[in-house]
């Protein structure tokens, strides 16, 4: 039954709801696709037990005519949220084997609308890091690799887990979660469809938390319109977080495959980044031709501001990293290393529990949030935000959305940056802007490098238009017609 695990979102819905296979039947050809492909390191816990009971209660409602938008449907779940009574570690040591008692209001929702859970996905430590190799659990492999050779790739991160685990068919879709471009790089590192949605669209209510004001919730999957399935179930309003949106959730999926003529596209000139492979400029212009095609008229628009995203990126979220960790002291859950007294108890627990770059960005943090810093540098980060929104709020007073590259470079090997935090940190170099604004981003694959390594290209939307995101990334995956797939080296 292997057949199954290639299935798109949609396509296994539809053979869920013909009777054409069960939930067991799907559930278990994914598991064994999983048991296959360890050396991928996608999964940190695999829920083999919770998943064929969840299959089984599935295929009642599906036999009653009850089944939910995703009955029988079997997803990973990025190790960030919280399942109950599941292991749940945000892929650090610090939390051990924290078992929650309570359920993230994402996956409530998804388990609300009849989905499977297969397991826990590998993500960088507290969803810090561009390539995830800061796993406590080790770094995932891509399935992909470069033609003719067979050094390991980083799938991106932080949601590498989730894009490995999507672009190989060990889920038929995952969650994810975007500070800075965690959900739209490894999707465009992977050949697969990963959207950030508006802040607040999706609740953050039991999402251990990064960086608050940041933060976001969503899916990556196969296609574009399997994305805007998941999201629209993924998606509501949550009276449990102060910061959801108390709007009603779009049908995502009908805007797929509407006309996109008409429809003005910006092609911002700062995002020509020194030093840009030729190859990426050339999918860039490619893209714009795509959708010229469709009908779209683009403009040039100038987001001046963008030079300072990423510095005031690794100024504001380190601030708000070091906030939010500081509840990891061992007190209360999770790892304690014991010691004399109460202040090196809480410094021997972190200084064991916490990996190099999550120390590294709460240092940071601490400092720029000090006593004679914080002016100087959180302050000023934060004016530098209020200018970028502003620079987006008057390009889409001119377009309906922006056409940019997701990433700089298509998958490098792990490895390569581990050294360089400046290096790993330029990943982020076209994504970062949209945490920053709080606008939607979604990233299609779009073509092959030189390599035969995936590379996409980043569509961005006004606040609250993920509509018009699906509706062009629909545009865009015809145009481009996608269809390569990573060899599958890891079964021999």
């Amino acid at each position: 039954m292997s057949e199954l695990t290639q299935l798109t979102l949609k396509d296994a819905l539809a053979g869920l709801k013909a009777r054409r296979f069960s939930a067991v039947e799907l559930a278990r050809a994914h598991l064994d696709a999983i048991a296959a492909a360890r050396a991928l390191n996608a999964y940190v816990l695999e829920t083999p037990d919770k998943a064929l009971a969840m299959a089984e209660a599935s295929d009642a409602r599906l036999k009653a005519g009850d089944g939910g938008p995703l009955e029988g449907a079997s997803l990973g779940i990025k190790d960030l949220f919280c399942t109950e009574g599941v292991r749940s570690t945000a892929a650090s040591r610090i939390l051990g084997d924290f078992k929650p008692t309570y359920e993230s209001t994402v996956t409530a929702n998804l388990w609300r609308d009849g989905a499977v859970m297969l397991g826990k996905l590998n993500m960088d430590e507290f969803a810090m890091g561009s390539s995830n190799e800061t796993s406590a659990f080790g770094p995932v492999v891509s399935p992909w690799r470069s033609r003719g050779s067979n050094r390991p790739l980083t799938p991106g991160g932080s949601s590498g887990g989730s894009a490995a685990a999507v672009a190989a068919d060990l889920a038929l879709a995952a969650t994810a979660t975007d500070t800075g471009g965690s959900i739209r790089q490894p999707a465009s590192l992977t050949g697969t469809v990963g959207i950030k949605p508006t802040y607040g669209r999706c609740s953050r209510w039991g999402i251990v938390a990064f960086a608050s004001s940041l933060d976001q919730a969503g899916p990556i999957a196969k296609t574009v319109e399997d994305a805007a399935i998941l999201l629209r179930s993924m998606s509501g309003h949550d009276p449990k977080d102060s910061t959801s949106l108390p709007l009603a959730v779009p049908d995502f999926p009908s805007f797929v495959g509407r006309p996109v003529k008409g429809l003005r596209i910006g092609v911002p000139k700062e995002y020509r980044a020194d030093g840009m492979p030729a190859e990426i400029e050339k999918l860039w212009e490619a893209g714009v031709a795509w959708l010229k095609d469709a009908g779209c008229e683009v403009v040039d628009v100038s987001l001046p501001h963008t030079r300072y995203a990423l510095p005031a990126y690794y100024i504001i979220a380190p601030a708000e990293a070091s906030s939010n960790l500081a509840r990891y002291d061992g007190m209360r859950y999770g790892l304690r290393a014991e010691a004399p007294t109460l202040t090196e108890t809480y410094e021997a627990t972190r200084a064991a529990g916490f990996g190099e770059e999550v120390r590294r960005r709460v240092l940071i943090g601490a400092y720029v949030l000090s006593a004679g810093y914080y002016d100087a540098y959180y302050l000023k980060a934060q004016k530098v935000r209020r200018r970028i929104a502003d620079d987006f709020s008057a390009a889409f007073e001119r377009v309906d959305a922006l056409l940019t590259p997701t990433a700089p470079s298509a998958a490098f090997g792990l490895g390569e940056n581990t050294a360089d935090p400046v290096a790993m940190y330029l990943n982020d170099i076209f994504t970062v802007t949209v945490n920053l604004a709080g606008l939607p981003g979604l990233s299609v694959p779009c073509g092959l490098d030189a390599q035969g390594l995936p590379l996409g290209l980043q569509l961005i939307g006004r606040a609250e238009d993920e509509g018009t995101l699906f509706q062009l990334g629909g545009a865009l995956e015809k145009a481009a017609d996608f269809r390569a797939r990573p060899e599958r080296w890891w079964r021999a």
